[in-house]
């Protein structure tokens, strides 16, 4: 696409989608296990999608949910519920049934699109609800209308919606890694403004861009939309498996994808990846928890392609890029501030911090959210004002700029740990835990201590074939930590908890386990 597209003040993905249809209709738009849908077919069943939204009273600026995994039916209702103006909310389908009905709620979906695992989900509350639930899948109970039974005739077309920049696009709950999600609503122009971005990284008609993570995910989109606004061809893959992910990659001569850190970590690790050809890779991205320096250099050494690292918000904000392959000295940052997006540090009374010291990461740009859906409190919490009254959001994660204007990032500003009176940032002792042979993955949290305040404490899950104990892991972490970031203890566990787009769960780390390693005081020597 020429630099005269991506200048347009504004461009509804759907009308997007509908301008290839028209020009290949016989493309490839989506790929999912074994099904083909060209754009003709995809614009179609939009089409169909948005008509029979229309036909069930669901206004323009009204809300429907989706909950379920990835398919192409869920990609089609998504698309065609945008086509028609109505914001679509997506709901994490591993939520609790509690969880996921207080999510419908608050959306005020008048429809909810599930799969059956999802239905499963909401059985306990199902009575309570309102929604009108569909099936986008071939399962389902007698409550329950099947998605083809739902759809208009084929060749339906809906009512034309001319789509204001303004309105909600959508609405993506946030991880709730530290605490309760919140809806965070994303407008037609902050997706444009998405799109916008992508103009470096080569999206265009030979574009084929492999989806690893779920479509209810923020990340997801921001390779799926440009993907098909642009003219490509999206290959859907369901469950995370490296090696199913390699072939496919390999397959379908994969030019583009996102994945998040821990799925870099286990491709790179697979065995089986140095045999795959992946030389049509034309970009990497990468965003959403923190990325190793080390395992950057690795994917940058075996793995053809760009590699770009975005760390941001799903609020929006401000956003840092960094092109890795340009930049192999800076791994240790999460790059420079995007064209057009500021981003400041402010200390903990929201003063802005002088050069080189450390503080709370905000930003702005085009892209930043309307707010947190029904919660203008919550939204005010994250919103900071400068002295021209300029809006920022504020991250939680702490950070200092070098002296090239590259942010590197020290922590959450809600994980770090004050210990006896002082910061202690667990990726310091993650960095350091890390480095022994026998460590895969390591999660350092606080918890409380009645002579300290807080104490730290690392959860490790160790390297297959490796034979190493928590007390000599302990004793080996605490001889190159300094005093006062000693740990109280070493806890070996499976697996690192984590939610569906890799990040680690800390709260629930802490709210698991401190109860008990409160009287772990005593083995901490400063």
């Amino acid at each position: 696409m020429t630099n005269s597209f991506f200048d347009q003040p504004f461009c509804a993905i759907p009308d997007l989608v509908r301008s290839q249809a028209e020009r290949r209709p016989d493309h490839a738009a989506l790929k999912h296990e074994q099904r083909v849908v060209d754009y003709a077919a995809l614009d179609a069943l939009i089409d169909r999608v948005a008509a029979s939204l229309q036909r069930d009273a669901i206004r323009v600026r009204d809300t429907v949910a989706i909950c379920a995994a990835t398919s192409i039916e869920y990609a089609a209702v998504f698309l065609g519920a945008s086509r028609a103006g109505v914001a679509v909310a997506h709901l994490p389908p591993f939520g609790t049934s509690q969880s996921l009905e207080g999510m419908l709620a608050d959306a005020g979906a008048k429809l909810l699109f599930a799969d059956a695992a999802a239905l499963a989900s909401f059985a306990p509350v199902r009575d309570r609800m309102s929604a009108h639930c569909i099936a986008l899948d071939a399962q389902a109970d007698v409550r329950t209308q099947r998605l083809d039974d739902w759809l208009a005739a084929e060749g339906a077309r809906p009512n034309a919606v001319p789509i204001v920049p303004e309105w909600a696009f959508n609405i993506i709950y946030s991880s709730g890694t530290t605490g309760v999600p919140k809806g965070i609503v994303q407008s037609h122009a902050m997706r444009w403004g998405y799109l916008q971005r992508t103009a470096p990284y080569g999206y265009g008609p030979e574009s084929v861009t492999l989806v690893a993570t779920p479509l209810y995910s923020n990340t997801t989109l921001v390779t799926f939309l440009p993907t098909l606004g642009l003219g490509g061809t999206v290959v859907l893959m369901g469950k995370f498996d490296a090696a199913r992910y390699l072939a496919l990659a390999e397959k379908h001569r994969v030019t583009h994808t996102i994945l998040v850190p821990v799925q870099y970590q286990r491709i790179m690790a697979s065995p089986e990846f140095d045999r795959y050809d992946l030389s049509s890779f034309r970009f990497k991205l990468c965003t959403s928890a923190p990325f190793a320096a080390g395992l950057k250099a690795d994917v940058l050494k075996r793995w053809p392609g760009g590699l770009v690292e975005l760390y941001g918000l799903t609020e929006g904000g401000g956003t840092c890029i960094l092109a890795a392959h340009e930049h192999p000295d800076k791994l240790h940052t999460v790059g420079r501030p995007a064209p057009g997006h500021e981003v400041r540090l402010i200390d903990e009374h929201g003063r802005e911090v002088p050069a080189g010291e450390v503080g709370e990461v905000v930003g702005r740009s085009p892209v930043m959210m309307t707010g947190y859906h029904n919660q203008p409190a919550m939204t005010a919490e994250t919103e900071w004002f400068d002295a021209e009254g300029k809006r920022y959001l504020r991250t939680g994660d702490i950070g200092r700029f070098d002296p090239d204007g590259f942010l590197m990032l020290l922590d959450r500003r809600k994980d770090m740990i004050i210990s006896g009176g002082f910061n202690i940032y667990p990726s310091d002792l993650e960095a350091v835990v890390r480095e022994h042979p026998g460590v895969a993955e390591v999660a350092v949290v606080g918890v409380p201590s009645a002579r300290w305040g807080e104490t730290p404490l690392a959860f490790v899950v160790v390297r297959s074939g490796a034979c190493v104990g928590a007390e000599e892991l302990f004793a080996w972490a605490n001889a190159r930590l300094g005093n006062i970031q000693r740990l109280a203890a070493v806890e070996l566990i499976d697996s690192l908890p984590r939610n569906a787009i890799g990040k680690v769960m800390k709260r629930e780390l802490r709210d698991t386990l401190s109860k008990s390693l409160v009287s772990l005081d005593t083995t901490k020597h400063r």
